[in-house]
């Protein structure tokens, strides 16, 4: 009889999420774009020594060279940077199907893909940053840029605070919209167009931020003894 470990079922493999439903049920590029190629990486390795963390650290190797590849500042080099993207998120979904697979899950392996995905997102948006400053020669770019990153990391946070706050673990919440938005990252590179990606980060940002706070307002003051300590 077949085992986790010899066997794979894409359904088993992918990871039951509550967050984002309207995309998951109207927009799921995720399920029928990125998990189909992550699935052809994980039926490649599920019966050699390759680990989850493997696959999550190749990952983040892809995303160090699109940043890379971004800082070039020519349209050729946007277009590689996005398709390096895409192929960093398709390894990024291959880690946790494997994982699930080979019944191999952990809490190093969830906050290994946090950690290395939070530096990721910055390499990426930095690279694009000083890209569109290359290719346009307009100082404004940056400014721009580091206004993104900064309120794309503030958001973050307070996700995080929050999720702390309530005591919740979850990760790999966000598969579905991260997805989208790596689609729209890979249009707009090889449109030769990276800023408008970094556009759309900063309006999100700014439509995210009032909600968060809002919300965690709304749970009011936690008590004394949950307090931290100053």
């Amino acid at each position: 009889m077949s085992t986790p470990e010899t066997r794979f079922e894409f359904v088993k493999s992918m990871k039951s999420v509550s967050s984002y439903p309207f995309i998951h049920k109207f927009l799921p590029f995720d399920r029928y774009a990125i998990r189909p190629p992550a699935s052809l990486i994980v039926k490649a390795v599920l019966k050699t020594s390759v680990t989850p963390n493997q696959l999550t650290k190749t990952s983040f190797v892809f995303a160090l060279l699109a940043g890379a590849a971004y800082a070039g500042g020519t349209r050729a080099f946007f277009a590689l940077a996005g398709c390096l993207s895409l192929v960093s998120t398709v390894f990024d979904a291959a880690d946790g199907m494997l994982a699930r697979t080979k019944a191999m899950t952990s809490r190093y392996g969830a906050y290994l893909d946090l950690f290395l995905d939070r530096i990721a997102d910055f390499t990426v948006m930095a690279g694009a940053t000083y890209g569109c400053y290359r290719h346009t020669g307009d100082w404004r770019f940056l400014v721009f840029g580091l206004l993104t990153i900064g309120l794309y990391f503030l958001q973050l946070a307070l996700y995080y605070i929050n999720n702390l706050y309530v005591g919740s673990e979850k990760s790999g919440e966000g598969a579905e919209a991260k997805s989208m938005a790596v689609f729209f990252i890979f249009i707009a590179s090889i449109a030769g167009h990276p800023e408008w990606f970094l556009a759309g980060i900063f309006v999100m940002g700014v439509i995210s931020l009032p909600s968060k706070f809002i919300r965690f307002m709304r749970k009011g003051r936690a008590p004394a003894s949950a307090a931290p300590s100053a």
